[in-house]
């Protein structure tokens, strides 16, 4: 995208103070739920948003699915899903039309263990967004999701 210089406006300011406020609580989150996945499941985001995105595609997906899921490389997934292999969160299987091709499902243990996470995860946004009305709530996902359009708009 090739957008020109131009002086900032009043607005432009603006603007850029949202940026830098949603990347502030952005990180601020992030920050604490790392260290709440670490200290009470031994377990980092990456696993987790792994263990999601299997939990949300019970079927289970192919590894380079999983790699555009979680918007990293094929690398890094096969990294994470060899750690979720060793702990028995996860099974791979050759998939039926190719065997060369390995879909990668939630185990038992994997979908035991990933509910308890979930939960507790919903229980930790719950507590560190409990300063927001629910129609404050409300508003912010409809203006987030605004944003998000825009953005997926000029893709």
């Amino acid at each position: 995208m090739n957008v020109p210089a131009r002086r900032a406006s009043g607005r432009a300011k603006q603007r850029l103070r949202l940026w830098l406020r949603l990347l502030r609580a952005s990180r601020f989150i992030e920050s604490d739920v790392r260290e709440l996945l670490k200290s009470e499941f031994s377990t980092t985001l990456p696993r987790f948003d792994a263990l999601a995105a299997l939990d949300r595609n019970e079927q289970g997906l192919m590894m380079s699915e999983l790699s555009r899921e979680l918007e990293v490389s094929n690398g890094n997934v096969t990294g994470i899903v060899e750690r979720l292999v060793t702990d028995g969160l996860v099974v791979r299987t050759p998939a039926e039309s190719d065997r060369r091709v390995t879909r990668v499902r939630l185990s038992k243990r994997g979908r035991k263990a990933f509910a308890r996470m979930a939960n507790a995860h919903q229980g930790w946004i719950d507590h560190m967004l409990r300063g927001f009305s629910n129609d404050e709530t409300l508003q912010l996902i409809g203006l987030l999701d605004k944003l998000k359009l825009k953005m997926e708009a000029r893709r």
